[in-house]
């Protein structure tokens, strides 16, 4: 069955610009977000031959149908049984669409139970300078974009409670499945007609909540993404505050994506005011849990560092900063994010040539280090302002 949404879609200025219908996601039991094994299992009733599975998979994961009626390579009778015993494809499904002047998008994506996650699409990936996607091929009339990021979320909220981030107002509500999680990267996939197979399609979780509190979803949902959905790891990367435990369970994983690091500080004592979860977990026990990841050829971690004006903007913590990242030991990289302003945050957005000379000092020492230039701030889709709202007031 097919259910009629009316869906939202807004301008940098909230206006309504276009409606749409979107496919529900309300059934006993969804498919999308099991693995090949979990779909034997719960089709065992209905009797079907292995490569009936098989052939439900790949519709899953590599077609992305939205419902069973388009999975044609089954027998009618066969999509009307299951669908008659409650199952249902149960993509997540886009609710409100805001779109920036700069081409990005942040949706609000609602699952099985209505609660409502945010995340966000950015043509031509999120801005930084980073030369690591130098070579894109170029963009088409059919197509405005040459590459993209979908930055992704674990959580409805987040418990780490940071206190220069909007999501931080929302508190933990729940942790996302790995369906939901895979699933807001299926819907955003379809939006735009994007194939991983043929796009060069970036995922980053960034999103609202922290990965590593959501760990085996998380995990699962990788699984998903590298396996049948076919978007290779190299091609994902994971944000952590500092969950000493998770990144250990992390450095064990044969399947993975990019790790980065959320510093935000170049020392505990300024760390601790503005990421509390440093009382748990010093910079050096996250440092020594980071060591224990085997790095693939190439491969470094990312320090992310927003830079908050008047508190670890200046060219002294830039140089703690420097001392920090020798004495972490492995290759590293750090990406410079200007505070992205929010409402009830007191925080300032530095200058931009404060961070052109925090920048430089990293660089002069000899660290590879890109400015994230703020994608949908209009918006309030770029980084820590997601807040499961229309506005993000």
């Amino acid at each position: 069955m097919r259910y009629a949404l009316k869906v939202t879609i807004r301008s940098g200025g909230n206006r309504p610009v276009t409606i749409l219908d979107a496919p529900g996601a309300g059934c006993a039991t969804a498919l999308f977000g099991l693995q090949n094994q979990e779909l034997t299992a719960k089709l065992q009733g209905f009797s079907p031959a292995p490569y009936r599975v098989r052939q439900l998979e790949s519709a899953l994961y590599r077609q992305r149908i939205e419902t069973l009626d388009s999975l044609t390579t089954w027998p009618k009778d066969l999509r009307q049984k299951v669908a008659s015993a409650g199952f249902c494809v149960g993509l997540p499904r886009i609710v409100e669409t805001f779109r920036s002047v700069d081409g990005t998008e942040r949706y609000l994506i609602a699952g099985g139970d209505g609660q409502t996650v945010e995340t966000v699409w950015m043509p031509e990936g999120d801005d930084s300078e980073d030369s690591d996607d130098a070579e894109q091929p170029a963009a088409s009339d059919a197509r405005p974009w040459s590459r993209a990021t979908i930055c992704v979320s674990s959580q409805i909220g987040c418990a780490v409670n940071c206190q220069f981030c909007l999501t931080a107002k929302l508190g933990i509500i729940r942790n996302l499945s790995p369906g939901e999680i895979a699933g807001q990267v299926a819907t955003v996939l379809n939006r735009h007609g994007a194939d991983p197979g043929t796009d060069r399609i970036n995922l980053v979780f960034m999103g609202m909540g922290e990965p590593f509190l959501n760990y085996d979803s998380f995990m699962a949902a990788v699984r998903l993404l590298a396996g049948p959905m076919g978007i290779p790891e190299s091609r994902m990367t994971v944000s952590t505050s500092g969950i000493v435990p998770g990144i250990l369970r992390f450095a064990q994983e044969p399947v993975r994506p990019r790790l980065a690091i959320s510093l935000n500080a170049p020392n505990d004592l300024v760390r601790e005011a503005v990421m509390p979860i440093t009382r748990k977990w010093s910079i050096a026990d996250v440092l020594d849990a980071v060591r224990q990841v085997p790095l693939r050829p190439r491969e470094r971690i990312t320090f992310e560092y927003v830079l908050l004006g008047g508190v670890n903007d200046q060219l002294t913590h830039a140089d703690e900063v420097v001392r920090l990242v020798r004495r972490a030991n492995f290759p590293a990289k750090v990406n410079l994010i200007a505070w992205n302003p929010g409402p009830g945050v007191p925080f300032a957005t530095p200058s931009e040539s404060a961070v052109a000379a925090f920048q430089q000092r990293l660089r002069d020492s000899g660290i590879p280090t890109f400015i994230r230039r703020p994608r949908g701030r209009d918006i309030y889709a770029a980084c820590g302002q997601l807040k499961k709202t229309g506005t993000g007031a």
